[in-house]
């Protein structure tokens, strides 16, 4: 049944910067839906402080079924955005999960009403430090408060409740979307009849916050960053934010795929120039990313979203135990995937996330998937991913109802 949701006056269909931003701010912010909050409804942060007024930004695709037990939420990872299965309207490119999403896919929009909101923090449309503080007319910069994968979480029930929408079939992401689908089952587990957290882990590890801090003194030690009110200054960190951007790839890539992949080859060439231009297909590849990434991403979003990452260990929040963040989801089914050749989130990660399920009875299956391909291999073509999903899914569905 076609059950389009009715229009509400605090969602809007385009994701504009409230007036007074710089061009620059807005040139981060493609047209996407909102839901607006408004000072009434404000968001509490873990940081004791509340964000009001406040915007999210998401997309959506298929139909929400008659009685609303249909909605699949995507949690998009650190660099991801709400366009899962959209053309990009920076970049031009096609969905970064249209692998996995779309008629006839694991995640079938003929049959799922699929929901994904642009994170708290981020720069595509909800409100991050970009977005013009209205208390001064100019963009927070580093007075926007820190925000953690909870506090993120707590924006996605906002725009569900928005969207009329009670409770969720299927909760899915991987790596920082791994993390707030591991949040949503334990902040919210009577909202979540199935959970899928791909290629991450209930904790960020000390490796993995010492790479972010890397690519966070990339970005402060460009001089236009400055001090975090590069838009007030008519800048931008373009070279610091690069430079993150290149080393964190290296991170989402593993040594078979880097060799199969460039190996030790020049660049249009046959010999090396014995200068420190970019003689190598990687040193080349690594260039690219970074100067593609910093026309659709903005640098002091990078540092809050790194860090939320940084901060997010589900053991700690609940006495050092993860079992006690999972004890009010028995009902929810789980499936946990990793991959044999992710270094950053190692299938280690994983199997603790099942242990602390198995600890409380929750149903759960594990699924690690060989692949050379690296932590990314989430979002690319894989074959046993896609059937592993499918048969979760369809699985969950039976179970549904659906």
């Amino acid at each position: 049944m076609d059950n389009t949701l009715a229009p509400d006056a605090g969602i809007s269909p385009e994701a504009g910067r409230p007036r007074g931003g710089s061009e620059t701010s807005q040139a981060l912010e493609p047209t996407s839906p909102v839901a607006l909050f408004s000072r009434d409804e404000p968001l509490a942060m873990d940081s004791g402080l509340t964000l009001a007024p406040f915007q999210v930004a998401y997309q959506t695709a298929g139909t929400l079924n008659a009685d609303r037990s249909n909605a699949v939420l995507i949690c998009h990872a650190l660099t991801g955005d709400q366009h899962f299965a959209h053309r990009h309207p920076v970049t031009g490119k096609g969905g970064w999960w249209e692998t996995l999403v779309g008629p006839g896919k694991p995640i079938d929009t003929d049959r799922y009403f699929v929901v994904c909101s642009n994170v708290i923090g981020s720069c595509m449309g909800s409100t991050g430090p970009a977005s013009v503080n209205p208390v001064t007319g100019c963009a927070y910069g580093l007075d926007f408060p820190v925000v953690t994968i909870r506090d993120m979480v707590r924006a996605q029930a906002m725009l569900l409740d928005r969207l009329g929408i009670p409770d969720l079939f299927l909760c899915i992401g991987g790596s920082m979307g791994g993390m707030q689908v591991l949040q949503w089952a334990s902040l919210f587990p009577e909202r979540v009849f199935a959970a899928m957290p791909i290629a991450t882990g209930a904790r960020h590890s000390a490796q993995n916050i010492a790479f972010h801090e890397v690519g966070r003194q990339a970005i402060m030690a460009d001089p236009a960053w400055a001090g975090g009110r590069y838009l007030e200054a008519g800048t931008r960190p373009a070279k610091g934010l690069g430079v993150a951007r290149m080393g964190a790839h290296i991170t989402y890539l593993s040594e078979p795929a880097l060799h199969r992949k460039f190996g030790r080859r020049f660049q249009d060439r046959s010999a090396p120039t014995f200068s420190f231009d970019a003689d190598f297909q990687i040193e080349s590849y690594l260039r690219h990313q970074g100067l593609t990434f910093v026309e659709r991403f903005d640098a002091n979003a990078y540092l809050y979203l790194t860090r939320a990452m940084d901060y997010f260990d589900l053991a700690e929040d609940h006495g050092g135990v993860l079992a006690n963040a999972f004890r009010g989801s028995k009902s929810t089914r789980f499936c946990v995937m990793s991959f044999t050749s992710d270094w950053l989130f190692p299938s280690a990660d994983s199997r603790a996330i099942v242990h602390a399920l198995n600890a409380v009875a929750a149903p759960v299956a594990f699924v690690e998937i060989e692949s050379d391909k690296g932590h990314d291999a989430f979002l690319l073509d894989e074959p046993a991913m896609f059937s592993a999903a499918r048969g979760f899914i369809e699985a969950a569905a039976r179970a549904r109802g659906l």
